[in-house]
């Protein structure tokens, strides 16, 4: 067999040599890959973020009712209905306006300040205005240097006329001029009134206490009264004296309000801090659209806590259950108890949670059962639903028919 030939040095280094004709891989394919990767990872996480909280992440639906005060002394037995509002005040808002038209010239006040009634607010330029009054008062004084030259004249005209030196006529043109000059004293008054009016004006007050809410308008804006409703507003406060709350009832359970029930209102800024209320005013027309009825409560104390426009939860409480020799107790429905012995529990909404609170239980009334410890009254018992809530469980209620 012939043994091949030996291939030369040369020939094994050209052989290691790469060709530049070939095509290479492209160095930046797995930038590509991976920003793929994190654009799908971001879909899939905002998709899972909007999911969430309409699926598994939603909050589960549990019906309460209320844990009752009976007995000698208590004040209520409870909220029997509850719903979300706002803080609102008595007269609405106040929104001050110019009532002669100028030019701002100052903001004595800025939003959040506390006002009191005659504090002045907004001062316009009032220049033309102190020239008109000026003007008016030298017309007051022209008429009555003319009333009083006009009154010498009719005084010398009476002793001619006495001597019968002029006639009968003479003498009533001159007592005419005297009263002509006279009305026209009374003109220059009105004038003068006017104009210092008009200069008052140029100064807005307070009408009432309050807090500014707003600046409409900025300095160096002209003002004008009238035109568009509001065009004229410079700036709205709030009268806090007289705060309420206001809140939209579902027309199947008007009947659990009326004018003069108890409640309180409960900022959801500050859930620890309850301020009692009593109803003052029913709408009397229901909104179609939405089949509610309009109910607003008159807040009997107010603190700096509160707000207008605030978001709040008025609990509509119902009416004290007194007997005669009676010791005031707690109850429950016997549904709302769970386990036995000593390890007795009942479960609340806290803050739109669930939270389990061991009770002791007394004596059994049928439908409801007394506790013993564990419980003040006026708290949310879960009813129906107990079984799928767990501690610290989001939950949203609906109050049991």
């Amino acid at each position: 067999m012939a043994l091949e030939a030996q291939r030369p040095p040369e020939a094994n280094l050209h052989s290691l040599r790469i060709d530049p004709t070939v095509r290479q891989p492209h160095g930046r394919h797995w930038l590509w890959s991976v920003l793929l990767i994190l654009i799908l990872a971001a879909v899939i996480g905002g998709g899972s973020l909007w999911l969430y909280p309409r699926t598994i992440g939603r909050p589960t639906e549990v019906k309460v009712a209320y844990a009752q005060i009976v007995g000698t002394g208590a004040a209520a037995t409870g909220p029997v209905l509850s719903g979300a509002g706002y803080v609102v005040t008595g007269d609405r808002y106040v929104s001050i306006g110019v009532r002669v038209p100028g030019r701002i010239d100052a903001y004595e006040v800025q939003e959040g300040d506390f006002v009191r009634k005659g504090a002045v607010l907004v001062r316009l330029d009032n220049r033309d205005y102190r020239a008109s009054l000026r003007r008016a008062q030298a017309n007051l004084e022209l008429a009555q240097a003319n009333v009083a030259l006009k009154q010498k004249q009719a005084q010398r005209m009476q002793t001619l006329h006495t001597r019968d030196l002029i006639a009968t006529q003479e003498l009533d043109v001159a007592d005419n001029e005297l009263a002509v000059a006279r009305a026209q004293i009374h003109q220059a008054e009105a004038q003068m009134e006017s104009a210092r009016v008009d200069l008052d004006y140029t100064t807005l007050t307070a009408p009432t206490d309050g807090i500014v809410l707003a600046k409409l308008k900025e300095v160096g804006e002209i003002a004008v009264p009238g035109g568009f409703s509001g065009a004229g507003d410079l700036i709205r406060i709030a009268n806090l004296k007289d705060l309420r709350a206001e809140v939209d009832i579902n027309e199947v359970d008007f009947r659990r309000v009326r004018l003069q029930q108890h409640s309180e209102v409960v900022p959801d800024a500050y859930p620890d801090r309850k301020y009692p209320a009593q109803v003052v005013k029913v709408y009397p027309q229901a909104n179609r659209q939405k089949g509610t009825i309009k109910v607003e409560v008159k807040l009997a104390n107010v603190d700096e806590y509160l707000r207008p426009d605030m978001s709040v939860r008025i609990n509509f409480l119902a009416e004290p259950v007194k007997e005669n020799g009676a010791t005031p107790r707690i109850t429950v429905p016997k549904s709302t108890v769970r386990g036995t012995g000593d390890t007795t529990f009942v479960w609340l909404v806290r803050n739109e949670r669930a939270a389990k609170v061991p009770v002791r239980i007394g004596e059994d009334f049928g439908e409801t059962v007394r506790v013993l410890n564990g419980l003040e009254g006026g708290e949310a018992v879960i009813v129906e639903g107990s079984d799928t809530v767990a501690e610290g469980l989001r939950v949203r209620t609906k109050t049991l028919e």
